[in-house]
């Protein structure tokens, strides 16, 4: 056992007894462990080498779970262990939503489509900026620290997309920024922004969601841009006749505030940037997980879609 294991464990159960623990990957910065106890309680323990970064994340799951309705996992404890931020978090029983969405009832897929609707709605309602782009957790709670400017965010999130885009794309880059600059001239409120907000990150249980997971590397964006992210990470992600999960979305989010316009630029933008990950690697769509030249067509699908629509 690594000794910041023992010393994040002894914060919260001192004379901890430990049955069995795993190590699942975690990728570059933050390393965790899901431990059992002898007493069968299971926790999971994370570290980060950005305590910065994991105080952020952790910060927005508390307020989260104190302005919201939506269910999270329950922080018992977080610190810093000889200058990595760490954090132990309650274990959620369940299953992956990512490997099980679209083995559900109908009904089932849209209700929970539903829920994701109304959970982006109550964080649009319960985080406002002043702001745009990155989050951080300072002494005086969750501040947006990038322009007051909508455009100049817009401009800086896209651009950042299309340089990270595979050379297989370079026939979109310039239509991709036409399509943009129809949105660059609006003046939304700044909301918070959960880019990550997918099946991938929910723990499922009977077809319920048991609780929403990784709050990493929050934004403020526009409430268009949130909007058309979860369209296309919960409904455009799974099924090629989405129609249906989008309005379940739209649903959810009409019970908690009124939906928000969602503009051509912004729904090109939320899909430009959902095309690759944070390793620059291009994204796996879909349950079973499309790689390789069909991932490369299910993306090349997506953006050419909603460049040609309005």
């Amino acid at each position: 056992m690594s000794e910041w294991i023992g010393t994040a464990l002894a914060s919260v159960r001192p004379g901890f007894s430990i049955e069995s623990s795993t190590r699942p990957a975690e990728g570059n910065r933050k390393e965790t462990a899901i431990v059992t106890l002898e007493s069968g309680e299971r926790l999971v323990l994370q570290r980060s080498v950005d305590p910065d970064a994991l105080a952020t994340a952790t910060r927005l799951c508390r307020e989260i779970d104190a302005r919201t309705s939506i269910p999270v996992p329950s922080i018992l404890e977080s610190g810093l262990i000889e200058g990595h931020g760490y954090r132990v978090v309650e274990w959620i029983d369940g299953e992956n939503l990512h490997e099980r969405f679209l083995s559900l009832p109908d009904g089932d897929r849209r209700r929970i489509a539903r829920r994701f609707g109304s959970a982006l709605a109550e964080l649009h309602r319960a985080f406002e900026f002043d702001r745009f782009g990155p989050v951080a957790a300072t002494d005086r709670g969750l501040r947006a620290t990038g322009p007051t400017s909508f455009g100049a965010w817009l401009d800086r999130y896209v651009e950042a997309g299309i340089d990270a885009l595979p050379g297989t794309f370079a026939d979109l880059e310039e239509p991709i920024r036409v399509a943009v600059g129809s949105s660059r001239t609006r003046s939304p409120t700044p909301r918070l922004f959960p880019w990550d907000l997918r099946p991938g990150n929910a723990v499922v249980d009977g077809g319920e969601i048991a609780a929403f997971l990784d709050w990493g590397e929050p934004l403020s964006a526009s409430a268009g841009v949130g909007l058309a992210k979860l369209d296309h990470l919960v409904a455009d992600w799974y099924l090629d006749d989405r129609t249906e999960l989008r309005g379940a979305i739209r649903e959810g989010y009409r019970g908690v505030r009124s939906v928000p316009a969602v503009g051509h630029g912004e729904r090109v933008a939320a899909i430009l940037e959902a095309a690759v990950d944070s390793e620059g690697a291009l994204t796996r769509p879909g349950y079973p997980e499309r790689t390789g030249s069909e991932a490369v067509r299910f993306h090349r699908e997506r953006l050419r879609s909603a460049l040609e629509s309005r």
